[in-house]
């Protein structure tokens, strides 16, 4: 006869509140984690604006700088630039004040002269000529004179008045007939035009 056999009880299967709870359970590890790195990318951004600003600061302090400094350059080169053409304005004026000065001597030397023949005067007044053309030219001032013939050019020429040719003339019309005065350039300016009869139309 056989003895009886014991009996147990079934294991219960876990239920779905006891797998939520286990799986919860290992979440809350990962979810800590994950706060933490929120945390930290948080502050990440805000460390790295306020470096950028701290850049940009840097950077306009130094742009800034060098502004400053460009204006000072600009000054100092306007004021040299300035000296310079004074400086060269006095040095001009110097060099035709000496050039003059021999010009001067002869007059005083001539006056001087008591007893002068007018041949004498003459003589001496032509080579006071010479000395002042020679320091006319020396310091670029050069003689407008046109020929009779030359075409007449209003940059350099003003016509006093316009005359009739002889029929048998054949001179052409706006041409200069004679001059009255002679002009002057200085370094290639006019300083003053040349005054002269032009050529009426046949």
């Amino acid at each position: 006869m056989s003895e009886p056999t014991e009996h147990k009880e079934p294991t219960a299967a876990p239920s779905a509140a006891d797998h939520l709870a286990s799986h919860m359970a290992g979440m809350a590890p990962a979810a800590e984690a994950h706060a933490s790195a929120d945390a930290a990318a948080a502050t990440d951004p805000l460390s790295a604006a306020h470096a950028e600003i701290a850049a940009l600061q840097a950077k306009a302090a130094e742009l800034q700088d060098q502004y400053v400094r460009g204006q000072a350059d600009v000054q100092n080169a306007r004021r040299r630039a300035d000296d310079e053409v004074s400086k060269a304005r006095k040095f001009a004026l110097e060099s035709f004040a000496d050039s003059l000065l021999p010009v001067l001597d002869s007059l005083e030397a001539g006056l001087a002269v008591q007893s002068a023949t007018p041949e004498q005067i003459r003589e001496g007044a032509e080579a006071t000529l010479r000395q002042l053309k020679s320091a006319m030219e020396r310091n670029k001032i050069i003689a407008i004179d046109p020929a009779a013939g030359a075409k007449f050019d209003p940059a350099q020429h003003q016509a006093i008045s316009v005359v009739p040719l002889p029929p048998e003339s054949t001179q052409e019309a706006n041409t200069v007939v004679a001059v009255l005065q002679k002009g002057y350039l200085i370094a290639e300016r006019v300083l003053r035009p040349a005054l002269v009869t032009v050529a009426a139309p046949k």
